[in-house]
C-alpha cells in the first residue's frame, strides 16, 4: 500500500477523485437517518409500542456511531477494504430488516431486527471512518472545508433518501428497505478504487481554495434543489417521467464535485517556479507528513511499550501538547476530550432523538404528511454542517477564535427551540424542525475539525469515533424518556375507548420531553463555554499567522 501512494503527486487529480467518491459514499451511508421513514411499518410488523420502537431507533444510533473498530483499523488497512466490511454490513442489516417488513420473514424477532438496524447502521460508520479519515489527510490544511463538505452530503442524505423514496419508490418503505439494502453495497463497489491516500499538499493554493468553493456552491445547488422537488412533490401530483426526471437531475449534481478532475484532465494546469515559491507553506505536524506510516508507528508503539515494561529501554516521549499527536490512551486524559464527549452527548444526542421520533411528533402536532418535516431537518442540518464548517474556518483564520464558539451559539438556540417545540403547534413545529437541523448540522462538523486540531490526525480515527459513542448513549437516555412518557399519554387518551390508532395526538405526547431536553441544552451551553475558554490559547497558537500552523512533536 505504501508504495503505490507514495507515487501519487500532491495536489493531483486522485486527491479530488477520492473527494467526488467520498461525497457518493457519504450520501449512500446516511440510510440510518431514514428510519423515521420506515419506523412506522416496523411499528406494525413488530406490533411494538413506542418505546420499544424508540429503542429500534436507538440501535439505529448504536450502529452509526460504535466507529471505534474503523477507526482502529484505518490505520492499518487500505479506504477500500473498510468499504467493503460496510457495504456486507448494511447488506444483512438492511436485508433482515426488508425481510421482516416486505412478510418475507414475518416472525423475525424483535431483539434480531434490533441488532439488524444496528448492523445496517454501523455500515455507514465504515464508510464515513473510511473517506473521513482518508480525506482530512489528503487535505490537511483544509480540514474544516473537507469535515463541512462530507459531513454537509451526509445532512443531505435524508432528503435524498426521501425524494428517491416519494418519487420513485411510491412512498413504500419495503421497497426503501430492498434500495437500502442493494444501493449501498453497488455504491461502495463502484467507488472504493477512487478513495486511497495520497500524498497531502504542503502549500495552500488559490486554485485548490476555488476547488473548494466550487464543490461547497454544488453541495448548496444540490441542497435546494432537493428542497425545490420536495415541495413540488407535496404540492402537485407528478407523473413517472417528471418524477424520473427530477430524479437524473439529482444525480448529476452529486456528480458535480467529479468536474474537477475533469478539468484538471483536460486543462492541466502548467508549474509556474516563481508562483510557487510564492506560495505560504505551513508547518504540518508530522502525522500529515506521511499518510502511509502509521501502521509502523502504532506497531513501534506496543514494541516500545513491551521494552519499557520489561526494563530494556527507558521511556523518552514527552506527553504531548494540546494541538500535537496524541495517542488515544494519552487523549482520553484531558479534561478537553471528555469536555466534547459531554457536548456532543447532550448536542447531538438530544438531535438525533428528536430525528427519531419526528413522524410521531409531526402527527402529535396535526401534522399531514411527515415526509417533508425529514426533508426540512436534512437540508437544515445540510446547511448547519457545511455553514458549520465555513464559518468555523474564518473564525480559526481571521479572528483566532475556537470552533466551540459556534457550539455555544447552537446550544443556546436549541433553548429556545426545544421550548418551542414543547408548545406543540403546527404552526410552529416547521421552524422549531429547521432551527433543530442548523443547529445539529453545525455541531456535527464543528467537534470534528475541532477533535483533531486539539489532538492530531494520527489517531483521529479512534479518537473522533470515541467521541462520536457520546450520540448513541445520550440517543438511549432521551429516547427512553421520550418512549415512556409518549406512551403513558397514550394509554390516557385511549383509556375506556376502543380504538386502533396507536398514535398519540396533541402537545402533551412530547411536552416534558422537550422540557428536559431544553434543560440538557442549558447544559451543554455551560459546557461549551468552559471548552472555549480552555482551548482559546491553543488556536490562538495554531492559528497565529492566518493559516494552519503547528510545531513538530518532539520524543517522537
Amino acid at each position: 500500500m505504501r508504495g503505490g501512494a507514495a507515487a501519487v503527486k500532491a495536489g493531483s487529480r486522485p486527491p479530488w477523485l477520492g473527494l467526488g467518491a467520498a461525497v457518493w459514499l457519504q450520501v449512500a451511508g446516511g440510510g440510518s437517518s431514514t428510519f423515521a421513514l420506515y419506523s412506522h411499518a416496523l411499528k406494525v410488523a413488530l406490533g411494538a409500542d413506542q418505546r420499544r420502537l424508540a429503542l429500534l431507533g436507538v440501535a439505529c444510533d448504536v450502529g452509526e456511531n460504535l466507529g471505534l473498530l474503523p477507526g482502529v483499523l484505518c490505520n492499518r488497512l487500505h479506504p477500500a477494504l473498510l468499504l467493503l466490511v460496510g457495504a456486507g454490513a448494511c447488506l444483512l442489516g438492511y436485508g433482515a430488516a426488508w425481510l421482516l417488513v416486505s412478510g418475507a420473514a414475518p416472525s423475525l424477532p424483535y431483539w434480531l431486527i434490533w441488532f439488524a438496524l444496528s448492523l445496517g447502521a454501523n455500515g455507514g460508520a465504515w464508510l464515513g471512518t473510511a473517506v473521513l479519515v482518508t480525506n482530512m489527510r489528503n487535505f490537511p490544511l483544509s480540514r474544516g472545508a473537507v469535515a463541512g463538505i462530507l459531513k454537509g452530503y451526509s445532512g443531505l442524505s435524508a432528503a435524498v433518501y426521501t425524494e428517491i423514496y416519494t418519487g420513485v419508490l411510491r412512498d413504500s418503505p419495503t421497497n426503501l428497505l430492498l434500495f437500502l439494502t442493494l444501493g449501498i453495497p453497488a455504491i461502495c463497489l463502484l467507488t472504493m478504487y477512487f478513495v486511497r491516500p495520497c500524498e497531502p499538499s504542503l502549500v495552500e493554493t488559490n486554485a485548490e481554495q476555488v476547488h473548494f468553493m466550487f464543490v461547497q456552491m454544488a453541495s448548496v445547488l444540490l441542497g435546494i434543489y432537493l428542497v425545490g422537488a420536495t415541495i413540488l412533490d407535496h404540492v402537485v401530483t407528478l407523473n413517472d417521467i417528471i418524477n424520473y426526471s427530477l430524479l437524473a437531475i439529482m444525480v448529476l449534481l452529486i456528480f458535480a464535485p467529479l468536474a474537477i478532475p475533469l478539468k484538471m484532465t483536460l486543462f492541466p494546469r502548467r508549474k509556474n517556479p516563481a508562483t510557487d515559491n510564492d506560495q505560504k507553506e505551513s508547518l504540518l505536524p508530522s502525522s500529515s507528513e506521511s499518510n502511509l506510516n502509521f501502521e509502523d508507528e502504532d506497531s513501534m508503539d506496543i514494541d516500545i511499550l513491551l521494552a519499557e515494561g520489561e526494563g530494556a529501554i527507558k521511556p523518552k516521549r514527552r506527553r504531548p501538547r494540546r494541538g500535537e499527536d496524541f495517542r488515544f490512551r494519552e487523549a482520553i486524559l484531558k479534561a478537553d476530550f471528555w469536555l466534547l464527549f459531554a457536548i456532543y452527548f447532550v448536542g447531538v444526542g438530544s438531535g438525533i432523538t428528536v430525528l427519531n421520533n419526528l413522524a410521531q411528533i409531526g402527527i402529535a402536532a396535526g401534522a399531514v404528511d411527515t415526509t417533508i418535516l425529514l426533508s426540512v431537518f436534512s437540508f437544515c442540518n445540510f446547511f448547519g454542517r457545511l455553514g458549520g464548517g465555513a464559518v468555523s474556518e474564518y473564525l480559526v483564520r481571521a479572528r483566532t477564535l475556537p470552533r466551540s464558539v459556534l457550539i455555544v451559539c447552537t446550544q443556546v438556540v436549541m433553548i429556545i427551540t426545544y421550548l418551542l417545540f414543547a408548545l406543540g403547534h403546527r404552526a410552529t413545529l416547521y421552524i422549531s424542525v429547521a432551527l433543530l437541523g442548523i443547529c445539529y448540522g453545525i455541531q456535527f462538523s464543528v467537534i470534528i475539525s475541532t477533535s483533531s486540531e486539539l489532538f492530531g490526525l494520527k489517531h483521529f480515527g479512534k479518537i473522533y469515533n470515541f467521541i462520536a459513542l457520546a450520540n448513541p448513549v445520550g440517543a438511549f437516555l432521551f429516547n427512553t424518556l421520550t418512549g415512556y412518557v409518549y406512551d403513558l399519554e397514550v394509554e390516557r387518551q385511549k383509556a375506556g375507548m376502543v380504538d386502533t390508532d396507536i398514535a398519540c395526538h396533541g402537545p402533551n405526547c412530547f411536552r416534558l420531553t422537550f422540557y428536559v431536553l431544553s434543560g440538557a441544552a442549558f447544559l451543554g451551553t455551560l459546557l461549551s463555554t468552559v471548552l472555549t475558554v480552555r482551548v482559546r490559547p491553543v488556536y490562538q497558537m495554531l492559528y497565529a499567522g492566518g493559516s494552519f500552523s503547528q510545531p513538530r512533536n518532539s520524543g517522537h
